[in-house]
């Protein structure tokens, strides 16, 4: 009384020949060069909108780490000032430039320069993260703070034209 396994109702195929059926041409285009150069355009022209978009600071189109009205709160709070920590990479690159020369004097000041800056830009980071927080519990009490303080000196530390979105506040405007 043992069933038999029914059968499938075709002979098996060759292995010639089902090797044939799954083999798809290398030697043959997926697309033609036009419908290729399209669709460059079209991923290009979308990236661009992207980035337009990323820089306005339209919320769909943010990153993750930028979204939401805590953190416009934090970008704002950052723009609104001007701090020393926003000149630390220039003071930076000066330095390299600086350490080219033989020069000790240059070499010395240049030194000095940046670890000063470095210090200041520290102590700048931990107030205004201090500043920041204060004000953050109030308005948003329910939210997290975490992450927020790597998220303030991350953009304070960068110049104000390269950031991401853009500063939406000038420096002294209270928002």
């Amino acid at each position: 009384m043992t069933k038999e396994p029914a059968k499938k109702g075709r002979p098996t195929p060759k292995r010639k020949d089902a090797e044939a059926t799954r083999k798809v041409s290398s030697l043959a285009p997926a697309s033609s060069k036009a419908e290729k150069e399209r669709q460059r355009a079209a991923t290009r022209a979308a990236r661009v909108a992207q980035r337009e978009a990323q820089l306005r600071g339209d919320e769909s189109a943010l990153l993750p780490r930028d979204r939401g009205p805590e953190k416009r709160f934090v970008r704002n709070f950052v723009d609104s000032r001007r701090g020393m920590a926003e000149y630390l990479m220039p003071a930076t690159f000066v330095v390299l430039i600086l350490s080219i020369f033989q020069v000790p004097a240059l070499t010395a000041f240049g030194t000095i320069l940046m670890y000063t800056l470095l210090i200041f830009s520290i102590v700048e980071g931990f107030i205004l993260n201090r500043r920041i927080k204060g004000e953050f519990i109030k308005r948003f009490p329910n939210a997290t703070y975490k992450g927020i303080g790597f998220y303030i000196f991350s953009r304070a530390i960068s110049l104000r034209r390269i950031r991401v979105p853009r500063p939406q506040v000038k420096p002294g405007d209270k928002f």
